[in-house]
């Protein structure tokens, strides 16, 4: 079979085997082939592979036909689908937080640096000059805030079982973020990234001087973070994973051989291949094929 279609349902819902059916009948009345249903997770993850339809119309009519169901759902080429690197966003995607926001609490202007962060993401100002618009506002901040920040950064479900099964199968796993060394440093270490790549807030004297160490981590260096890493192992971006929820990400999502937004922006969606909008982080497992028994939580 040429493709396969995984099916997942968010933390709180159900995959009925009645759901899964009606979306392989739907691929076989479009006149695909369907092999029989493969469940990687009892009630949570299906897989129905086929061959003879074009993928972008097999998942617009099983998206038509499970329009009412809490599902996440996506459709790939079998072949080389667990990849061999992954490359993910920090914040609102490994952690639950933006943690430039958390800062600015600490002065009074998180609703203004919240606004700001949230145009960001959405793609409509320039990355670098909005994360200098906002740092510039933290001028003076004592550094212990960072330190106070950290503390309410929380792991968003599944990203520890998300990298470590895939350290646990030999894949390469980077947190990539446009935030803060300080803040991805010790969440990598929590989850067991491999490698991080992240801005540098420059104090002096204790204090936050407001500006970012040079050069900045922005939607480009993403990117060539991606390209480097995967070049450094001999592999083709196609066997890499990249996870993300901004526009920020975009680059690099589209460029990934499986690009997932997770919750993300529509700057996000529009170049990811897939979408995760009501399972957790191990939605990324399932999509690559992997089997709830596989999981290293």
């Amino acid at each position: 079979m040429g493709f396969v279609l995984t099916l997942i349902a968010g933390p709180a819902g159900v995959l009925a085997a009645e759901t899964a059916a009606a979306a392989a009948a739907a691929l076989e009345e479009a006149g695909a082939r369907v092999a029989a249903l493969d469940w990687l997770a009892s009630d949570i993850a299906c897989d129905i592979a086929f061959a003879g339809l074009e993928p972008a119309r097999a998942e617009a009519l099983v998206r038509d036909r499970a329009r009412d169901a809490a599902l996440d759902l996506a459709v790939q080429p079998a072949e080389g689908r667990r990849k061999a690197l992954l490359v993910a966003d920090l914040e609102s995607t490994i952690i639950g937080q933006e943690m430039l926001d958390e800062l600015a609490e600490a002065i009074g202007l998180r609703d203004r640096v919240a606004g700001i962060t949230a145009r960001a993401m959405a793609g409509e100002l320039d990355f670098a000059e909005a994360l200098n618009a906002r740092v510039g506002l933290l001028k003076d901040l004592p550094a212990a805030a960072l330190d106070e920040a950290g503390r309410r950064m929380t792991l968003n479900p599944g990203a520890r079982t998300l990298v470590r099964t895939l350290d646990a199968a030999g894949v390469t796993t980077a947190l990539v973020s446009g935030g803060f060394t300080h803040f991805a440093e010790p969440i990598a270490a929590a989850c067991g990234f491999d490698t991080v790549v992240a801005n540098r807030l420059l104090v002096e004297d204790g204090r936050l001087t407001g500006r970012v160490a040079e050069p900045l981590v922005d939607r480009d260096a993403k990117l060539a973070t991606l390209e480097r890493l995967a070049a450094a192992q001999d592999l083709t971006i196609d066997a890499a994973c990249a996870v993300g929820d901004g526009a920020n990400d975009a680059a690099m999502l589209a460029a990934a051989g499986l690009g997932v937004a997770y919750r993300g922006k529509p700057a996000a969606k529009a170049a990811a291949r897939a979408s995760v909008d009501h399972g957790d982080l191990t939605a990324l497992l399932y999509l690559q094929g992997y089997r709830r028994e596989e999981f290293r939580d």
